[in-house]
């Protein structure tokens, strides 16, 4: 069964966007894009909620048009554009890029859509994963801790009320000092 994995990048005071929505300070340089395509190439789709998707929306369908584009930047646009997407969205009618639009989280839908053959579901969005955190859906998580403080804005964990117990799988640090946290939930 595939497996449902919260990507994101983190502040390290627990910001995965400063005031207005700022991410001006992520520290994604080559050797990091590097990986994260790689690991993504291997998906078997992306959940999004309506922000997320608007903001990759906004940029990757194009982003290697560009020809001061980096060819990081052109893999991921690539990957981004081929990979079937999910948007939840209480407000969008249609979207394009391979992409199904869907209201809201059913639990049993999203099980029926892990349980279809392909590779892991990559999740991103705080709201969303607050969402499917709250029905128990997600499986591991990946969060890439950046080495800045920024003061404010919207938390990766809403407070939830609930333990969720976790067993680190592995870590790396990257040259630029971000370290990929990479975690499975305890068996219950």
């Amino acid at each position: 069964m595939r497996k449902i994995i919260l990507m994101m990048s983190v502040s390290l005071d627990g910001y995965i966007e400063g005031p207005g929505r700022d991410i001006g300070w992520h520290r994604v340089d080559d050797e990091l894009h590097r990986s994260l395509n790689a690991y993504l190439a291997t998906m078997g789709g992306f959940l999004d909620g309506r922000v997320t998707h608007e903001l990759m929306a906004g940029y990757w369908p194009t982003a290697d048009a560009d020809p001061a584009a980096a060819e990081t930047v052109k893999e991921f646009a690539e990957i981004w554009r081929e990979m079937p997407k999910t948007v939840y969205s209480r407000t969008l009618d249609r979207t394009d890029w391979n992409t199904t639009v869907v209201r809201e989280v059913v639990p049993e839908e999203v099980r029926a859509l892990k349980a279809r053959p392909g590779g892991d579901l990559s999740l991103g969005g705080a709201n969303l994963a607050a969402s499917f955190m709250a029905h128990g859906l997600v499986d591991e998580f990946r969060i890439y801790v950046h080495p800045v403080l920024i003061g404010g804005g919207t938390p990766l964990f809403p407070a939830a009320g609930a333990t969720v117990g976790l067993d680190l799988v592995e870590s790396r640090t990257f040259g630029n000092g971000v370290v990929q946290l990479h975690y499975r939930r305890t068996p219950e």
